[in-house]
């Protein structure tokens, strides 16, 4: 279990040392007065705790994707370890991180807004289109995940579109309520759920002596799926998301003191891999090698993963704790997923809302659309979810690149993972069935041509706009305690 082990240690390590070097290069300032407290209105502006605002922010980002796709990911081998805990510090960390303090910086704004202020306006229109898409997807995604999980859990004598039914019913609360009421207070006690059912798995494959597979470059997956650029795609939560970019604001328009985002924002994606690394191990080593894992997902997908783990290594009671605590991720992503898609619209057209009236006319075609999509493929959906999730992970991270530039301080530490990222979201959907279905060598071709042309057009744009020298942050000097 050394590699197993050791990159969890590796990414405790890394909150350690290069979350404080983000933290430091970015510049706290603690004295500053948060939108929590500037923009405070008693629905999405309200100070919280620390602790509270973590384990929403842990609950807001992980969904299914830190178990799911590391299963998934599994099929390649221990390649997977190595992206959960490199693409977890140097990308998916920072990324949360900058988009979550730059979003305090401007008064909570989510990305399309600052897409709009950093990248120039047609950006706005794209992001916005583009974060609407990836919550309707995901909100859809979270619906479906949980109920099956659910309906498994009874051995299928309630079907799973009873708990369809429950759980639109629940994110239709959770989205028009004021954070504190139903989020606020439920939360802490899901995310203890979540944290029980994780560590609990750990610990069994720790205890039981699971022969989990050690370091090595080999590509192990029964289909000859290639680990280029196909992981970074199956492995998204738990590495790299840009669902966390739609999910940052909800927390940054709740934190009291920038000192906080640390541990709120780089810490909870440092959990999250944790998260990952335990499920990716456990999908590794508890099947009879790839070709049985590679066999039960095609008979029942990651939830047969989940549910057969828990209870192989937790037991009966146990393991159905391991699988609510599986149920909760995607149930407290969905929830919020819908009510950033209803802040983003709201931002997009300027209706203020404080009246529950507003929340519900722009909220109300978001379920509708939803209800539709569960009806189309849960593999169709998840393939285009997981393409505009990494899309969306490209633009966060040349947003953060663009204020650290705009700033003069180290843009690599976003520009770096963002064009790594930007090849192979133009690689894979030139590749895939989905996208343009064309020869890998064509593809490659195009993810670096495609690449460069942006990266040269990036510092083009950021030279002008450092010119114009843009107020970086909003001006709340005339704010009053």
């Amino acid at each position: 279990m050394y590699t197993f082990l050791g990159g969890i240690a590796l990414l405790i390590i890394g909150y350690f040392t290069y979350g404080k070097f983000i933290e430091k290069m970015f510049g706290v300032k603690d004295e500053r007065p948060t939108p929590a407290y500037v923009n405070s209105d008693g629905v999405d502006y309200i100070p919280m705790s620390t602790p509270k605002n973590s384990l929403i922010q842990l609950l807001n980002i992980a969904g299914t994707g830190p178990v799911f796709g590391p299963i998934m990911g599994a099929l390649y081998g221990p390649a997977a370890f190595i992206w959960i805990v490199v693409g977890c510090i140097f990308a998916g960390a920072v990324h949360d991180y900058l988009t979550g303090m730059i979003s305090i910086r401007n008064r909570g704004a989510h990305l399309p807004e600052l897409a709009s202020k950093f990248l120039g306006k047609v950006m706005k229109h794209v992001v916005n289109g583009f974060s609407v898409l990836l919550l309707l997807l995901v909100g859809t995604v979270f619906v479906t995940t949980p109920a099956d999980l659910l309906s498994l859990l009874t051995d299928g004598k309630v079907a799973a579109w009873i708990f369809v039914i429950f759980i639109f019913v629940y994110y239709v609360i959770a989205t028009v309520l004021p954070v504190d009421k139903v989020i606020g207070r439920l939360y802490p006690y899901f995310g203890a759920l979540l944290l029980i059912s994780a560590l609990g798995v750990g610990i069994g494959l720790v205890v039981t002596g699971a022969s989990v597979p050690e370091l090595t470059f080999e590509n192990f997956h029964p289909e000859g799926a290639a680990i280029f650029p196909l992981l970074f795609f199956t492995i998204s939560c738990g590495a790299l998301s840009g669902f966390h970019a739609t999910q940052t604001p909800i927390i940054s328009r709740t934190t009291k003191k920038e000192k906080e985002g640390r541990k709120i924002f780089y810490g909870m994606m440092i959990t999250e891999g944790i998260i990952a690394m335990i499920w990716a191990a456990a999908a590794m080593s508890m099947f009879d090698g790839y070709n049985g894992l590679n066999e039960i997902l095609a008979a029942g997908g990651p939830g047969a993963i989940v549910r057969e783990s828990s209870t192989v290594l937790l037991g009966a009671i146990g393991g159905t704790i391991g699988v609510l605590g599986v149920v909760i991720l995607p149930i407290t992503s969905g929830d919020t997923a819908f009510r950033s898609a209803r802040m983003i619209i709201a931002d997009y057209l300027n209706i203020a809302q404080r009246k529950l009236s507003n929340r519900f006319w722009i909220a109300g075609p978001l379920f509708v659309i939803s209800a539709i999509l569960t009806q189309v493929d849960f593999n169709i959906l998840w393939r285009y979810f997981n393409w505009a999730n990494q899309s969306t992970a490209v633009i966060a991270l040349f947003v953060g690149a663009m204020y650290l530039f705009i700033a003069r301080k180290n843009y690599w530490v976003a520009l770096i993972p963002g064009t790594f990222m930007l090849v192979m979201v133009i690689t894979y959907i030139l590749s895939q069935p989905i996208g343009f279905n064309l020869p890998m060598n064509y593809s490659w071709a195009g993810g670096f041509i495609g690449a460069t042309a942006i990266v040269i057009l990036f510092f083009s744009a950021a030279k002008k706009q450092r010119a114009k020298n843009i107020p970086l942050e909003v001006d709340v000097s005339d704010y009053a305690a």
